[in-house]
This record gives structure tokens, C-alpha cells and sequence, in this order.
């Protein structure tokens, strides 16, 4: 085995990834860093963090606020049949404005946003913190839990997007077993550039 042809050839690979300024070059760091974080950084952080989904963009809008708290506060709602506001929306769950203004991301949060998740105890999780869960669609849901039930062992959860006017029909009963993680930390527009990578990844139908 010739070492010195080796030790080349390992030198124009090194080069050509770290220094080249090359589009190839650019390709590959990409590549590179997709596995490396997809692979390493993001399994250990899942393992660290006690979830399957320890980091999550958001890809809607509807944990939204629109305008300062009191704004969206008043804006529109639907109770039973009726429009309301948001408060009396809220009011009839029990919730006033003051427990929500003690919730974490009060203000709610925007597409585009990163969000760390911790896989928060079943028996820890109560009503205000806004959790990730397997629902019939094609991505995870991330909305604030509102009802927190608990038959026997078993826990349910009912959610709402603190932008939408209600709670549909895929969260009003949200089984542990959906359960993937509780949002702690959120880091703002982040996010973008995952959804701009799967956009671009659907766009030549790699995905």
C-alpha cells in the first residue's frame, strides 16, 4: 500500500472541502453538514432530551398572535356556535387572562420559528404549556394544551393554536401514545431555513 499516494489524495479531499471555493465544494458541505446533524447531533440531542423530535420548525401560523397580547386577547373566537373573543373563549375553560399571561410563550410564536422540545413526564404536563404530537397529518401538530385529562394511568389532551378561533376535531382528544414533546425554548426564524431546504428538496422531487 502506498501511503505517500494516500496521504495526497486525502490532502486534495481536505482541500477540496474546506478551502475549494468551488459550487461542488459548497454541494458537499452541505451534504456534510444534512448528515452530520440529521445522523450525530440530532439523535444525541433526542437522546439528551428525552424525545424522538428533540427540534422542530414551525410550518404554520396558527400559534400566531397578531399585535400585542391585549389585541389578541380580544380577537375573534367561536364558542358552541357563537362568535366570541379569545377571553371568552378561554373563560369557559376556566382560564383568565392572568393564569394565560403566566403561560410559557404567552405572546405565541411564528412559522418559522425553531422550537426545542423536552420529553416532558405525562404526569408534569399541564394545561398552558404547548406541546408536539402525531396527529392524521402529514407533519406533527406544536398547539397549547387548554383540557388535561387523566382516566386511571392514561392521559388525554385537548389543544388550540392560540391564532385559531377553536379546536378542531384532531386535537380535542390527543392520546399519550401521540405525545412527542413539550416546547421549552423557542428560537425565532430559524426555522426558515429548514422549510426553504425541504421546499427546494420537493422542488427538483427529491421529496
Amino acid at each position: 500500500m502506498d501511503w505517500k499516494k494516500i496521504k495526497r489524495g486525502w490532502k486534495k479531499v481536505w482541500y477540496f472541502i474546506w478551502e475549494d471555493d468551488s459550487w461542488a465544494s459548497w454541494l458537499v458541505n452541505v451534504i456534510l453538514a444534512f448528515i452530520l446533524i440529521k445522523f450525530v447531533v440530532y439523535p444525541v440531542l433526542g437522546l439528551v432530551l428525552s424525545t424522538s423530535h428533540p427540534i422542530v420548525a414551525v410550518v404554520s401560523s396558527s400559534m400566531d398572535h397578531d399585535g400585542s397580547f391585549d389585541d389578541w386577547w380580544a380577537s375573534n373566537a367561536v364558542c358552541g356556535d357563537a362568535q366570541c373573543t379569545q377571553e371568552e373563549f378561554y373563560a369557559q375553560l376556566g382560564i383568565t387572562k392572568d393564569q394565560f399571561k403566566d403561560f410559557r410563550f404567552k405572546n405565541g410564536f411564528n412559522r418559522g420559528d425553531i422550537m426545542l422540545l423536552y420529553g416532558t413526564n405525562h404526569e408534569k404536563l399541564k394545561v398552558g404549556d404547548v406541546i408536539v404530537f402525531k396527529a392524521n397529518r402529514p407533519d406533527p401538530v406544536i398547539h397549547r394544551i387548554i383540557i388535561a385529562k387523566q382516566n386511571n394511568s392514561h392521559h388525554t389532551y385537548s389543544t388550540k393554536g392560540d391564532h385559531n378561533i377553536g379546536t378542531f376535531y384532531f386535537e380535542s382528544n390527543v392520546p399519550e401514545e401521540n405525545y412527542i414533546g413539550k416546547a421549552v425554548i423557542r428560537v425565532p426564524l430559524l426555522g426558515y431555513i429548514k422549510i426553504g431546504f425541504v421546499k427546494l428538496l420537493q422542488l427538483v422531487g427529491i421529496v
